[in-house]
């Protein structure tokens, strides 16, 4: 009940005619001294996200000076279905080998929202299996690639109900933000308008990626 309401809410919210934030797409000729690679959350409106992957991508812009920046949105459902996070944990790794193959010195920004941080979870290794639309590991970043990883940014990751969060070889580099009450992050939480919050967060997460690389 509570992730239908919270959908209801953010449709509501994609609805309002916000303007979102433009965003350089990343290909693989792009070879950019950092990609930002942004997985949006349940039906989350916007190029790389209206609550989360925009105005990150601009604060990060912002945050960022004298390094050239491009953006890749994750390609996935996004939705309900069971296999909607498992596409988008392939689609980051995809992404992430085939960007270090072809620009052997780009560095990478991981950036997950909501169904996204599963995604993201999922890709350094951490399982999003019995989460709010998780699912079990289908790939993982490979350990040649991961030091290149310079920054992790989670918001209202479902994994954080059941206890868990990123540790290991990220933990370093991981900021993950719970509102209080968020009910998809938080066990117990009540706050619908907590999980649409996060816009809020992104100047703290540039700040914290810039620090990063």
């Amino acid at each position: 009940m509570r992730i239908r309401l919270c959908l209801a809410a953010l449709s509501l919210v994609g609805g309002a005619g916000l303007a979102t934030l433009s965003a350089t797409a990343a290909s693989a000729a792009t070879c950019s001294d950092l990609d930002v690679v942004a997985a949006r959350g349940t039906f989350e409106p916007g190029t790389l996200g209206l609550i989360v992957g925009d105005p990150v991508f601009s604060a990060l812009q912002k945050k960022i000076t004298g390094k050239t920046l491009s953006s890749y949105a994750v390609n996935y459902p996004a939705d309900l279905s069971l296999t909607s996070a498992a596409t988008g944990n392939l689609d980051v790794v995809n992404h992430v080998n085939a960007q270090a193959a072809a620009c052997p010195n780009q560095r990478f920004i991981l950036v997950g929202y909501s169904q996204g941080a599963n995604v993201v979870d999922n890709s350094i290794g951490i399982s999003s299996a019995g989460a709010v639309v998780g699912s079990p590991i289908v790939a993982t970043i490979p350990a040649a690639v991961e030091p290149r990883v310079a920054a992790v940014l989670l918001f209202g990751n479902p994994i954080r109900a059941l206890g868990k969060s990123v540790t290991g070889t990220y933990q370093s580099r991981t900021i993950d933000f719970c509102a209080n009450g968020d009910p998809i992050c938080q066990n117990g939480g009540t706050d619908v308008g907590a999980h649409l919050g996060y816009t809020a967060d992104a100047d703290a997460a540039a700040t914290f990626a810039a620090g990063k690389v």
